[in-house]
Formats: structure tokens, C-alpha cells, sequence
């Protein structure tokens, strides 16, 4: 059921933007413990309004234990506004806007993760630590599952599409009424589900963001789950003939990386290019011995089986192969199917929570492929709207993911260009896809995977370094980036960087030039 936001005239609340003095200060202090008296919402009720300390240790005792956060340590002072707004008759989404003291002028709405139930609270303070006013949601339900969307389709509606464009609107009133003046350009980060979500507002509403960035989509998300799905009854259970356990999948891992590692001229530990990588399992098959080194017949063809597309009950195309080189391990080895698959199918696709996922078979695509509820797919396109607004989307997806394929991210682009016909010299315009090696799902993995698409990877806020900063400087300069550099450090919370390389915009692709591998300067787009 459609629901129509109805605005309604805001009381404007003049307030200092940047550089506060002591007495400007207090104003902005009073001014935010008193938003949650003068902001007007409709359909909302309004939580809290607090100001909040630079350095204080941000705690969430209420917050969903599916989210595994407890607390966030906040890094700039800012006022914290939290409330929900109901968007149907049975359901309601939850927002906060954290607002820094030290205002940039600019706007940013934050995505979700997995399904979509728990706040992005480490992109909050991201954002606002670099003088964005962000806002960021609980996309219709508290907790990281399925449940909630059992028989209530406008929660389901909240997830697909609604949580943020409404993030959108409600963010910029809030920020014109708290601030007093109007924000100059909005921007959106999100990664994963957030990466879909970016998407969707480009897809539905490109007028909600002047500047997106939008990291490992979960976009065609029914066919990825059907891959998702596929994956398990592949394997099989434990002890199944055709079951690999972590000694197994770590032999393949390596032997991927024995086979593939310098098909790019360097033996670094990364694939560069996954394109160029045709595994062959079968190297590890053993004969008489046995071992954890070693892979049976029907091992083999489990592995050849996941690292392949995925094809409908008429053989068609769902979805493309997981690429080469990423760490599947701690994926497939759980006896349990993958849990996000588990909820849609039980509680959106089958309405039946007692679903066993051990019948899943191709025939399910069919079901899956028609239970599009409110375009939750997220496939189209048409970028025509985006292009002619003068909108900008910077694009990243990680060579390395292992939930979700990065030749996926290849495929839209290529879709998109099919579809607007046009060139990549044209696509590039607008739209800028980044290959990331090295980069596991959004973060982390072995290479150069420090890109500031998160608090996590924020090293340098700079354009040449910096998705966030590189998507301002697009928009704001007319500045286009042309790749975006990567760095890696020795380990977790270290400053030692170990390697830097620029990743290049599809369809180029990183070329080894010689030199030291560590340098961007060895390599080239081409």
C-alpha cells in the first residue's frame, strides 16, 4: 500500500554553522536540547534530543542483539535527534540525525546492512565527524532477520525502498530547521545492503542525492539469494560425499592462489583480476591418499559447482560466479544455510516459518523471481534521470567478497550500458564503477582495501583516497575520479602501510608495469 509523506510548514530555528565561539556554542547547545519540542514531523514521534560530547562512549543498551553493537564512541560533538515516523497502519520506521557543531553545509544519508533491521551507527559518526549532517535508519524493523517481515508488507515496503527516501526528505528538514538555512548538496553511503539501497534511490529517486556512493551492492538481490541458497544443497550436510570442512576450503583457497596468483606478474597473495582466472579444483584431487590437502571426485565438483553461475529450472542465467580468490571458509562451512536466505524464503517468499531450507531446489527461482515485493529486486537500468540531473554515483565492489560477486557489480554496469546504450567514455559522465582487489565485503581482505568507504577504512580524507571525499569533490568541482587509491597497512589499527594501488574504473584493468608490486607506480589502467 502506497503512503504519501504530507509535509507541513517547520518553525526555522536560527543556529550558528561553523566555527562556534563559547556564546555561539551555548546557543547550539540549547538550541539542540530543545529540537525535540520544535521540530515538526509528520506522523512521528520524536525520542530524544541531546547534545553529545566529542569523545563520549555512545551506548545503545535497548539495541537489538542481532546487531552486535553495543556502543559507539562519538568523534565530534553533535546533536543527537532520535525518532520514528509511522508509515502505514502496521508499520513504522526509526530515525536519528546526528548534526555536528562544526556544519560543512553538506547532507548524508546512510544505509543498512543484511536485512536491513539495525542502525549504521559507525557511518553516523563517520559523517558527521567530517561535518556532514547524517541521518540514518532501522529501515522499518529493529534486528538483523527476516521475522518482522512475516504477513506485515509494509515493513516489507520500508526495507525494499521507503526507509530511505523518506531518510532523504525527513533529513533535510530537519537539517533546515536546526540549522536555520538549507543544506548546499546531499550525499548517500552505504555498502552491501546499503549498497542496494543507494541504487534504489537512484533508481526511483534521484532527486533525494546529489552524490552517491555505493560499495558491493546487494542489487538482483532474489537472485542473489537464490545463489545464496544454491550453495548449501551443493555442498551438501556434513558428511555428505561432496561436503568440504575448513581444512578443505583452505586447500582450495590456496590452491586458487597457486594456480592464479601471477596471472597479473605478481605473487602478492591478491588476484588483481579474477577475470582472467579459470580454476581447475581437480589439481587437488589425490587418488589413494588422503589428506587435508586433498579433495575427492565429488569434492571437486562441489567447488567447480560453487565458483560457477548459477541457472534457472529453463537454464537460464540467475546469477554470476563467485569470483575467484575470496576466502569463503567461514561461509560454507556452517551446517546451517545461509541465515538471510533462511528468513526471506520463510517469512516473504513461502509465508511459512517452518520452511525446511534442506528442500530448497531451482525450482524455488521461480517463486523468488516473482515475489518482487515493491521492486525490492533493485535491477533497473535506466540511469537516464541520474544523467540528466547531473547526480554522481561512485561504485566500488571488492575482489575478494564472499557474499556477494563481484562480477555482479560488472554485470549491472554492463546492464546499465545496454540499457541507456551508451559507452563507457559516456557512462563515465555519471556513473564510475571501482574493481577493489584485495578487498573482501566491503572492508578487510589482503590487499589495499583502505578506500574511506566506512569508519573502518577511513585512513586520509582526500579525494585521490577517499570514496566519501572523492564523491564531494565530483559533485561540488566537476573533479571525476579517475581511480581510487588504496592502502594497506601492517595490521588492524596500525599505521605502517605495507602497500598503496590504485584501483581502476571498469572496464580497465590494473596491468603490472614492473617495479616494486607494493607501489601504485607499478601498475597501470588500461
Amino acid at each position: 500500500m502506497a503512503w504519501t509523506l504530507a509535509l507541513v510548514s517547520f518553525l526555522l530555528l536560527a543556529l550558528p554553522r561553523v566555527g562556534a565561539s563559547p556564546s555561539q556554542s551555548f546557543s547550539y547547545a540549547n538550541g539542540c536540547v530543545g529540537l525535540k519540542e520544535r521540530v515538526q514531523l509528520p506522523n512521528a514521534t520524536v525520542h530524544l534530543s541531546e547534545l553529545v560530547k566529542a569523545g563520549t562512549n555512545l551506548t545503545f543498551p535497548n539495541y537489538d542483539p542481532t546487531c552486535a553493537l553495543t556502543s559507539q564512541v562519538v568523534k565530534s560533538d553533535i546533536c543527537r535527534l532520535s525518532f520514528d515516523v509511522a508509515t502505514g497502519s502496521d508499520s513504522s520506521v526509526r530515525f536519528e540525525a546526528w548534526l555536528p557543531l562544526d556544519w560543512s553545509g553538506r547532507f548524508l544519508g546512510v544505509g543498512n546492512g543484511g536485512l536491513g533491521g539495525c542502525f549504521k551507527y559507525d557511518d553516523l559518526n563517520y559523517g558527521s565527524s567530517q561535518g556532514f549532517a547524517t541521518i540514518g535508519t532501522n529501515n522499518g524493523h529493529d534486528g538483523n532477520q527476516g521475522k518482522p517481515f512475516y504477513k506485515h508488507p509494509g515493513t516489507v515496503e520500508d526495507y525494499a525502498y521507503r526507509a530511505i527516501h523518506l531518510e532523504a526528505v525527513l533529513g533535510k528538514t530537519i537539517v533546515q530547521t536546526f540549522y536555520g538555512t538549507r543544506h548546499k548538496k546531499s550525499y548517500y553511503l552505504g555498502c552491501s545492503t546499503g549498497g542496494r539501497q543507494g541504487f534504489k534511490e537512484a533508481q526511483e529517486f534521484p532527486e533525494d542525492f546529489d552524490g552517491i556512493v555505493a560499495g558491493a551492492p546487494a542489487f538482483d538481490m532474489t537472485a542473489l539469494f537464490f545463489w545464496s541458497g544454491y550453495l548449501p544443497k551443493v555442498l551438501g550436510k556434513p558428511g555428505s560425499p561432496s561436503y568440504l570442512g575448513a581444512a578443505e576450503w583452505n586447500a582450495v583457497y590456496n590452491d586458487i592462489l597457486e594456480q592464479c596468483d601471477e596471472l597479473d606478474g605478481v605473487k602478492d597473495g591478491i588476484i588483481e583480476d579474477p577475470d582472467l582466472c579459470q580454476y581447475r579444483p581437480e589439481a587437488l584431487i589425490c587418488g589413494r591418499r588422503k589428506g587435508a590437502n586433498c579433495l575427492t571426485g565429488a569434492q571437486a565438483a562441489a567447488v567447480r559447482d560453487v565458483l560457477s553461475p548459477a541457472y534457472g529450472p529453463e537454464g537460464e542465467l540467475v546469477y554470476p560466479r563467485l569470483q575467484p580468490g575470496s576466502n569463503v571458509t567461514d561461509r560454507l562451512v556452517s551446517p546451517q544455510p545461509f541465515g538471510y536466505v533462511l528468513d526471506w524464503m520463510r517469512y516473504v517468499v513461502k509465508e511459512d516459518p517452518s520452511w525446511d531450507p534442506w528442500t530448497f531446489n531451482v525450482n524455488d527461482w521461480v517463486p523468488m523471481s516473482e515475489k518482487d515485493d515493491y521492486g525490492v529486486k533493485t535491477w533497473n537500468g535506466n540511469l537516464t534521470r541520474v544523467r540528466d540531473r547531473g547526480s554522481k554515483i561512485i561504485h566500488f565492489h571488492g575482489l575478494q567478497d564472499p557474499l556477494i560477486s563481484s562480477d555482479n557489480s560488472a554485470r549491472y554496469y554492463d546492464h546499465v550500458s545496454r540499457t541507456m546504450e551508451l559507452t563507457s567514455k559516456e557512462l563515465d559522465e555519471f556513473y564510475r564503477y571501482f574493481r577493489i582487489s584485495g578487498m573482501a565485503h566491503c572492508r578487510g581482505g589482503t590487499g589495499a582495501n583502505n578506500i574511506g568507504g566506512n569508519l573502518a577504512t577511513l585512513d586520509k580524507y582526500e579525494p585521490e583516497s577517499n570514496v566519501l571525499a572523492a564523491i564531494v569533490d565530483w559533485v561540488e568541482k566537476g573533479k571525476a575520479p579517475a581511480s581510487v587509491l588504496g592502502t594497506q597497512y601492517a595490521s588492524t589499527g596500525s599505521k605502517e602501510i605495507v602497500a598503496s594501488r590504485r584501483h581502476c574504473r571498469y572496464p580497465r584493468r590494473n596491468v603490472y608495469v614492473g617495479g616494486d608490486s607494493s607501489s601504485p607506480k607499478s601498475w597501470k589502467c588500461e
